[in-house]
């Protein structure tokens, strides 16, 4: 029985003369030189299996990169909320540990808690009180454009750029602008409760019992329209209030 033809060689026929068909399927098929990988290692292929690998690793890191959740826009955070005080938690004695917490720091930025002194100077403490955080201080309007925010007082839960957000004894949050607003805040004396060396146990004594002799000072919230955060970095300068 006879071989049958290539089927290359059939396929060629069809487009070329016998001979012309014969030579390209005796030249490109029959002749075509196959080239086999060497049984021998490569010198370079610990290099080259070392280039895979990181390759390999970049593109997993960079896809774990790309499944990080993004932050939250401007947006976003107003639909959720996620800055809004429940009003189960609008309570005023949830926020007196704050307050008390708040002391222990005033104390220490401003070197009375040290025993180092028991008053302080505008230039001395002026720049201290501008970068401070107010984040659980006490707080009163004396003055404001707005007469009906005028002797409104709590303890900020929210120090924002243009607004504070305090909780008031009736255990009400009220947004208070700082634009055109003035504020006082008082800072007791620590030896009024330096027989009590405990920080922790100092923070569950009233207000009413750290002495009268405490520290009164008053803010201009204008000057305050900063985040906490840039606050603290912050460099004032002294300028004139045309709003005095």
């Amino acid at each position: 029985m006879a071989a049958s033809p290539h089927i290359a060689l059939e396929i060629l026929n069809k487009a070329h003369p016998a001979e012309t068909a014969s030579a390209i399927f005796t030249e490109k098929v029959l002749h075509k030189p196959l080239h086999l990988r060497p049984t021998s290692p490569d010198p370079n292929s610990q290099d080259a299996r070392a280039h895979r690998r990181l390759q390999r690793l970049r593109k997993v890191q960079k896809a774990r990169r790309r499944q990080r959740p993004k932050p939250l826009s401007a947006k976003e955070k107003r639909i959720t909320g996620i800055y809004e005080i429940p009003k189960e938690s609008r309570k005023y004695e949830i926020y007196v540990p704050l307050y008390r917490m708040w002391l222990e720091y005033i104390w220490e930025i401003l070197g009375m808690a040290k025993g180092k002194t028991n008053w302080i100077t505008p230039q001395g403490a002026g720049a201290m009180i501008a970068s401070a955080d107010f984040h659980g201080a006490k707080l009163m309007v004396v003055r404001s454009k707005c007469v009906s925010l005028v002797a409104l007082k709590g303890i900020v839960v929210r120090d924002t750029k243009f607004t504070f957000q305090i909780i008031t004894e009736g255990n009400e949050l009220k947004t208070i602008p700082k634009n055109h607003t003035i504020f006082r805040f008082q800072i007791p004396q620590p030896d009024a409760v330096a027989d009590i060396a405990d920080a922790e146990a100092r923070r569950d004594i009233p207000q009413e019992d750290m002495g009268a002799n405490a520290l009164i000072l008053e803010i201009h919230g204008s000057s305050f329209e900063h985040r906490a955060i840039d606050r603290a970095t912050k460099k004032f300068k002294q300028r004139p209030m045309p709003e005095l």
